[in-house]
């Protein structure tokens, strides 16, 4: 079969949700009511913190950071999501499927990176409490946060520009709720051997070496907590680290299962579930 070129292919048609039927409405409500509730409390999180010149210490730096990437996160595929639930074409244009699984993995990247230097800023604080202020200081603190956003846009860019090169010359339906490399791939009508170890050879960069190195810095933290005398002492410092805890490993949960896989197939049902839950 000769070659064709994605220019054969102008647009795709995300299938998001199949067979909800008369059940698309109260969805679409459920749907907009979560995102509407998640935007609301993240950008309350965001202002407050910068609003408020006590919370400006590295630690709350970092979650304003993590909130606004939240936000920007939650806006690259929730409202297409919710137009197509309204819509009965449900397309996308080659190049907007591109941008949003782009922008998709670009902040989902910078996120790991994120919190990976709120774990090292957890560490310096209970590791090394005397040396903490000296060490994590405000600049340190925004160069460690533009670094984390700098290596996250850059992260996607070689497998973006693999799949950008790839034939798709039949079907344009894409599984999925959104654009992504997996359902990508299962549509091109050639080998994509060389796009699925790149992305897996990203993915397990991006996430198991963050992942790695967040969990020594907890045992770490364990390590330290464990050697304070009270148990009041041990309850206050962990404290601190608990809720960053939470999030890393219902983020890190979702993302290994959905990204790092050496396979072009994937098990349909369970990615959307996660993929509304892990972008919501």
């Amino acid at each position: 079969m000769e070659p064709h070129n994605h220019s054969s292919l102008a647009e795709f048609v995300l299938l998001g949700f199949p067979k909800v039927g008369h059940v698309r409405g109260w969805l679409f409500a459920l749907l907009l009511l979560a995102y509407v509730s998640t935007m609301c409390g993240t950008l309350l999180i965001f202002l407050v913190i910068r609003l408020d010149a006590a919370l400006h210490t590295p630690t709350y730096q970092f979650v304003s950071v993590v909130s606004f990437l939240e936000l920007c996160y939650t806006a690259s595929t929730i409202p297409k999501m919710l137009a197509n639930l309204l819509s009965e074409e449900k397309t996308i244009s080659f190049a907007g499927c591109l941008l949003q699984t782009y922008f998709f993995h670009s902040l989902g990247a910078s996120e790991c990176y994120l919190l990976t230097a709120m774990a090292y800023d957890r560490y310096l604080a209970i590791c090394r409490p005397l040396r903490y202020p000296a060490i994590m200081t405000p600049t340190l603190c925004g160069r460690m946060a533009a670094g984390c956003w700098a290596c996250g846009f850059l992260c996607p860019i070689s497998e973006v520009i693999l799949v950008s090169q790839l034939p798709f010359c039949g079907c344009n339906e894409i599984q999925h709720l959104f654009c992504d490399f997996p359902p990508l791939l299962s549509l091109a009508c050639t080998d994509t051997s060389t796009n699925v170890l790149v992305d897996f050879s990203v993915n397990v960069f991006i996430i198991l070496i963050t992942f790695l190195f967040i969990m020594v810095s907890y045992g770490r933290i364990i390590g330290a907590v464990l050697r304070i005398k009270t148990a009041a002492g041990r309850k206050k410092a962990f404290s601190t680290c608990a809720p960053h805890l939470t999030v890393v490993l219902l983020v890190f949960g979702s993302i290994i299962f959905m990204y790092v896989r050496l396979e072009k197939s994937y098990s349909l049902s369970l990615d959307r579930t996660l993929a509304v839950i892990h972008s919501d």
